[in-house]
């Protein structure tokens, strides 16, 4: 099936399931994905499609700005153009390209200068705060949080999304995680003590939101 929605064609794959509701994403930005029972129509589906054509809309935005962004290799605030030459040894820049041998190295990269790059910060920052009791640093992929503070077990995670971002909101993602070792909320005696360190910390939040 294939419907138009602003001027624009979209591919539209149907997945029978036993479903009591019905369900749309966007697979990529050319196709629709719709989950529902097997007793709907195709009739009914492309009703239905049309009917929330607004809100399709907004997350086919969503998903092409996503893939415009996978598209390129995002490394402390800058894109560059991933080059695959299936051959060298390290990974390596050169002026807006990003050259490596093949995805998987290139992800390798990327995993190990989280590491040293987020322990590097944490070791720079760490002196000018007092009374931090020892924690461990870890790092993941997170999909709501930029960073976590688990005082429980005296452990900071940062999200590893933080290496695409410029240098100075990863420093003030730390910076908000350690002060949360004084303040486990956000009430505004933590905010003190983020401004303390960071004055520019609404700034930071709002670039960060974009």
């Amino acid at each position: 099936m294939q419907i138009v929605l602003d001027n624009k064609p979209f591919e539209v794959e149907i997945n029978r399931k036993p479903n009591k509701n019905i369900y749309m994403r966007f697979k990529n930005s050319h196709t629709i994905t719709v989950n529902c029972s097997r007793l709907v129509s195709a009739k009914e589906i492309e009703r239905l499609l049309y009917q929330n054509a607004d809100a399709l809309i907004k997350m086919y935005e969503k998903k092409a700005s996503e893939e415009q962004k996978d598209a390129f290799f995002w490394y402390l605030g800058k894109s560059y153009t991933r080059i695959f030459d299936g051959m060298s040894k390290e990974v390596f820049f050169e002026q807006d390209c990003i050259i490596a041998k093949d995805e998987k190295t290139l992800a390798n990269f990327y995993q190990k200068e989280c590491v040293r790059i987020f322990a590097s910060e944490v070791n720079r920052i760490l002196p000018y705060f007092s009374d931090i009791p020892k924690f461990t640093l870890k790092i993941r992929k997170m999909k709501t949080r930029w960073g976590v503070n688990n005082r429980g077990n005296n452990t900071i995670t940062l999200n590893s999304e933080l290496l695409k971002k410029d240098l100075d909101l990863l420093d003030y993602v730390i910076i908000h995680e350690l002060c949360h070792f004084y303040e486990a909320n956000h009430s505004s005696r933590f905010w003190a003590h983020v401004a303390k360190y960071y004055p520019r910390y609404k700034e930071a939040r709002r670039r960060l939101r974009e």
